[in-house]
């Protein structure tokens, strides 16, 4: 089939994302991104006020803390890890990329609760915390720590939200691997429903930083700290029904975390696919790749590319097609799809992901 498209004449599937994505910016009260004298747009990052979120890494000493955020956040090999000396005070680490955030990992023998320490220091602006707990080692001391925590921070601090990841699960055999998860998930629960917290606001993760989910976990973490989410979530629900994508994603291109993904089923398979996609073309960029912004084109065509995002697309990849378009120097769309005509009709996805990403810059525009 022809997937030939002229912007003047669209088909329904494409009157349908313009008119609900532009639905979307007018109920989300959204200014469009500022344009120099040049004509040139420039992307804010994520607005949170004129503070930074902070997101604190805690749990017992040697549970993995300085690991998961060193691969995640710092593109290191999991192999490496093994020679992270351990936290000994507070490291902070500043995070500049599709928001600005700061990353807290915590010393695991300190008590922070315990009357020394400033709390308010510590805790105010805090979005969410993480506590990390080695399933490979007795975790009944971790379950009563990070009860206590969260016991004594809800009351002063209510914002923050709370992620248990039950970490190094990779060596564990599979049956004693969901009995662990479970045991955890249970006794921590049960705790704080006997001190009276019925729905408390944790999340749990089984973790890995050998394996990527690691990335999926901290995606959930991520997502909590951003205000845009449903409204992310409403614009690749239609973006995956106009193009149809199998799942899509927008990712955080230098963390491979996702920010937002459409509706359907979590689907690990393809979103492991989009990590190692990210991975390929990363290191393509990093060998072929220019700075477009301060680098003068020395010819009218070239200057014509620079003025274009990257895409990318390749197909037969355990027989999903991948779908790449950047949305700007930190995030890109990826769309996962099992169309065996997805290339004949990549006209059509193109048009579509160009009003998306136009909305997205609006969006990336609220404060």
């Amino acid at each position: 089939m022809s997937s030939s498209i002229d912007p003047s004449d669209e088909d329904d599937n494409s009157s349908q994302v313009i008119q609900q994505q532009e639905s979307t910016i007018a109920n989300s009260s959204i200014d469009p991104a500022s344009e120099d004298i040049n004509g040139e747009i420039h992307y804010p990052p994520m607005g949170f006020g004129k503070h930074k979120p902070k997101m604190l890494l805690m749990g017992l000493k040697r549970s993995g803390k300085s690991s998961i955020s060193s691969v995640v956040f710092r593109k290191m090999a999991p192999q490496d890890t093994l020679f992270l000396e351990a936290t000994t005070t507070i490291h902070k680490e500043s995070m500049q990329s599709f928001m600005d955030f700061q990353i807290w990992d915590m010393p695991g023998q300190i008590d922070y609760l315990d009357g020394s320490f400033d709390v308010d220091s510590i805790f105010t602006g805090v979005g969410g915390i993480v506590w990390v707990i080695d399933a490979q080692d007795n975790y009944m001391e971790p379950i009563g720590r990070v009860t206590d925590t969260i016991l004594q921070l809800t009351e002063l601090y209510p914002e923050i939200k709370y992620s248990v990841f039950i970490h190094k699960t990779d060596s564990l055999t599979e049956d004693y691997r969901e009995d662990t998860i479970r045991d955890i998930m249970q006794k921590t629960s049960d705790e704080l429903f006997d001190n009276g917290l019925e729905n408390p606001p944790v999340s749990f993760h089984a973790t890995s930083i050998y394996d990527h989910s690691i990335f999926e976990a901290f995606s959930k973490v991520i997502q909590g700290l951003v205000p845009q989410l449903p409204t992310y979530e409403a614009l690749l629900n239609t973006v995956a029904a106009t193009c149809r994508f199998q799942k899509v994603y927008i990712i955080d291109v230098m963390s491979k975390v996702y920010i937002a993904s459409d509706s359907s089923p979590a689907d690990t398979d393809a979103y492991e696919l989009c990590c190692d996609y990210v991975n390929a073309i990363m290191d393509l960029s990093d060998m072929y790749g220019w700075d477009r912004k301060q680098q003068q084109a020395p010819d009218a065509r070239t200057r014509d590319i620079c003025a274009h995002t990257a895409e990318s697309m390749v197909s037969s990849v355990r027989n999903h097609t991948l779908y790449l378009r950047e949305i700007n120097a930190f995030l890109a769309l990826i769309g996962v799809s099992t169309e065996p005509k997805f290339q004949q009709e990549k006209t059509m996805v193109d048009f579509n992901v160009q009003t998306f990403q136009d909305t997205m810059i609006r969006v990336l525009d609220r404060s």
